[in-house]
């Protein structure tokens, strides 16, 4: 470097003679600011790769690790479409559906459960794992298709994998991005249109039936996994993108695109149909999904339109609140990008626009019905991702400062519960060390983030999945002997009748992989039943207990027992916690007993759990 620098200078007193020689110093300087700031910068595009390289690869391992747990972040529903999957599996065909309860079998389109049978190959290896992995699989592709999609529109590979980071690092992509739901599956083929599209661009544009069809193909296997009525906002967005392209020249559009987006429609809505000429029932199908399943949800359901559009957890306000919520550490990054990009819509680039037009219309669209839920607004979450990624440096870093500062909070919180539920435990280990380590290195980071500029923004994603997967750690330990029953027990029950509590759908569901092999089935769970009201009913049954107030099954046989999550907590349940008793209000004592002599119910029929 220095040899080239003695070489310029030399050339340069050549041609200017010694009029040049005073500013010898001066061109020497300049030339080795300019170097050593592209050193700098050199450097700290490595940096960044390297940091970048590293949370791509902690995205992978978070989202596989601990996939076999009962425990993990989810939805209730989960063990809906399991008992689904298993039953129509056990029929020996692919339709029609079956469930134990004709009101639970048609809930869904028929792909997810067609997904769990071939993942678990016909039951035969039937695990939370293997009914899994392909929830993760689809939400890993659908972050394949935010990275190429943002190096396209990027012309950065930085660019781009932060997209992908980014993706990943939202917190209800994680939780319902990994379970045995609808929404990883739905997300990728609801937002495959959209991706090819752009991606194919200027291809895509220019053709009237070959796109269309294709596009439509990918649409209809989303309506196969969800319903058929995602294909009416894909369908808006889509016009919307064209009427605006045609500088909103109703004319135009109807002479040159209406015809594209009626194809791609009618092309998925018929490969939608081929459910109904293929289930031997159609007639159910129609009841059961079409009218009760996707019709109820225009309902009010107990109180006014309205009223409910207005006010309570599923208003239109609750839903606007939809895409930070499901951004989860992000919120605030998120909330201020729609800012920032309100600021500069004149600007927008064509593909800038679609991606918007496909947030907004999904908004609008699901703020229709009378449920609404975050959830529903998961297909649009790539796309912002994407339109994080290319205005990263316009969000103010206050917001990632913000987000630092609710990661100290959850920090801080995990913590204090860790430390009391480890001294409630005495001399038992509830935590590895592996834990306690991911939560200093998770506070370590924040502290660097918040005090070292440069560091700010790309440390809020990857400290967002850190998070993650401290929080599956935390929660390992109850897949272990303190949250299973014993192999013992396990092997006692198996081929036996046993009675469990249900507060949901199918919950009984999930004590087929804690109690594998045994006849399970499902009780109302009611805090009011005690043992002395179920061993009449009951030969063998499973109760929940607070912890503090835990009666002994005396005359009973006790044959196992074991730790609960207990969930929902009121006001003056978190304040106790609060003050220290975390133990007893995070936890619930479940034993499993036997009645002497008893004999199993003749013909049992799940009381209350479906």
């Amino acid at each position: 470097m220095l040899t080239h620098l003695f070489v310029l200078q030399i050339l340069h007193l050549l041609q200017c003679g010694p009029d040049c020689s005073r500013n010898e110093e001066d061109l020497l300087s300049s030339t080795a600011r300019a170097t050593l700031s592209s050193q700098e910068n050199l450097g700290a595009r490595r940096k960044l790769r390297i940091w970048y390289l590293f949370c791509l690869v902690l995205a992978v391992f978070t989202y596989f690790y601990a996939l076999d747990s009962l425990h993990i972040p989810k939805n209730g529903d989960e063990y809906v479409y399991a008992h689904i999957t298993r039953f129509t599996a056990y029929s020996g065909h692919l339709l029609p559906l079956q469930s134990l309860q004709i009101d639970m079998r048609n809930t869904k389109p028929p792909l997810l459960f067609w997904q769990g049978i071939a993942s678990t190959r016909w039951t035969k290896n039937w695990t939370l794992f293997a009914l899994r992995y392909p929830s993760v699989l689809y939400t890993l592709f659908s972050a394949l298709m935010v990275l190429l999609l943002g190096r396209k529109l990027s012309g950065s590979l930085e660019t781009a994998t932060l997209a992908c980071i980014i993706y990943l690092s939202f917190f209800n992509v994680y939780r319902y991005g990994r379970p045995f739901l609808t929404e990883a599956p739905m997300t990728f083929w609801t937002f495959l249109p959209f991706f090819l599209f752009l991606y194919l661009q200027p291809l895509a544009l220019k053709s009237s039936v070959l796109m269309p069809v294709l596009l439509g193909l990918g649409l209809g296997v989303a309506l196969l996994y969800k319903s058929f009525v995602l294909a009416v906002p894909v369908a808006l967005a889509f016009a919307w993108w064209y009427l605006d392209y045609r500088d909103y020249n109703v004319k135009s559009f109807l002479a040159k695109d209406f015809g594209k987006v009626a194809l791609m429609a009618v092309v998925a809505l018929a490969l939608f149909c081929v459910w109904f000429l293929v289930d031997p029932n159609p007639t159910g199908v129609l009841r059961e999904f079409v009218v009760g399943e996707n019709f109820s949800r225009f309902q009010p359901q107990g109180v006014g339109y309205v009223s409910k559009l207005l006010f309570g957890g599923a208003s239109i306000w609750a839903l606007a609140l939809g895409y930070p919520v499901n951004a989860g550490l992000l919120a605030f990054p998120v909330t201020a990008l729609f800012w920032v990009s309100f600021r500069r819509r004149h600007e927008f680039t064509e593909a800038e626009k679609f991606l918007w037009i496909l947030i907004i219309t999904l908004f609008l669209f699901f703020s229709i019905p009378s449920m609404r839920s975050s959830r529903y607004l998961l297909p649009a979450m790539p796309a912002v991702a994407v339109l994080c990624a290319l205005n990263w440096q316009r969000i103010s870093r206050k917001m990632f400062v913000a987000s630092l500062l609710l990661a100290c909070i959850a920090i801080a919180g995990l913590s204090y519960l860790s430390v009391r539920l480890q001294f409630s435990l005495g001399g038992v280990r509830l935590f590895p060390v592996t834990y306690w380590l991911l939560l200093g290195l998770a506070a370590g980071l924040v502290l660097v983030a918040l005090f070292v500029p440069e560091f700010t923004r790309p440390a809020v994603p990857g400290i967002a999945l850190l998070l993650c997967l401290t929080l599956a750690v935390a929660l390992r330990p109850l897949d272990g002997p303190l949250g299973r029953y014993s192999t013992d027990t396990q092997q006692y029950v198996s081929g036996k009748q046993v009675w469990v509590p249900c507060n949901f759908r199918a919950v009984d569901e999930g004590y087929r992989f804690l109690l594998p092999g045994a006849d399970v089935h499902g009780y109302r769970d009611d805090k009011s039943l005690t043992l002395d009201s179920l061993d009449t009913r009951y030969a063998m049954f499973a109760i929940r207990q607070p912890l503090a107030a835990a009666a002994e099954p005396n005359g009973l046989r006790l044959i196992g027992q074991r730790l609960e999550l207990r969930s929902r907590h009121n006001t003056n349940e978190l304040l106790d916690m609060l003050r220290g008793n975390v133990f007893n209000q995070l936890f619930l004592r479940e034993i499993l007993v036997e009645v002497p002599g008893a004999q199993p119910v003749a013909y049992p029929v799940d009381d209350g759990c479906r």
